[in-house]
């Protein structure tokens, strides 16, 4: 069976992450089949970015994706699902900014028909 999770990399206190298709029975940083994005949890906002068309492949052929990963997913727009009220405020961005540039974040993915009911409650 298949698994779409992280990867730890980089130093101690200072960990990014590969979004990776492994095998369940494979260690957490062992072998991958394909590198599928990267997470930056330490930045403001986070770095995220996500292969969409490799992902819904993996997902398509039934890789079983983790909960933190499945939550990445979902702020990214590959699988649908509701993303907490801190997530879509945080948003994310694509590349990590350089020292003393402040990044544009991109809003957490909103589906189409969340943004509507939210109109018609005001």
């Amino acid at each position: 069976m298949l698994k779409i999770r992280l990867r730890r990399m980089g130093a101690k206190h200072q960990p990014h992450y590969r979004i990776v298709v492994a095998d369940a029975r494979s260690p957490r940083d062992g072998r991958f089949v394909e590198s599928i994005g990267f997470y930056n949890p330490k930045t403001q906002p986070l770095t995220l970015n996500v292969d969409v068309e490799r992902a819904r492949h993996w997902l398509s052929v039934g890789a079983q994706p983790t909960e933190t990963v499945k939550g990445l997913l979902k702020r990214a727009g590959v699988i649908e699902g509701k993303i907490s009220a801190k997530g879509e405020q945080e948003g994310y961005v694509t590349q990590i900014p350089r020292y003393g540039e402040t990044p544009e974040p991109i809003p957490a993915y909103q589906q189409p028909g969340a943004q509507e009911t939210e109109e018609a409650s005001e």
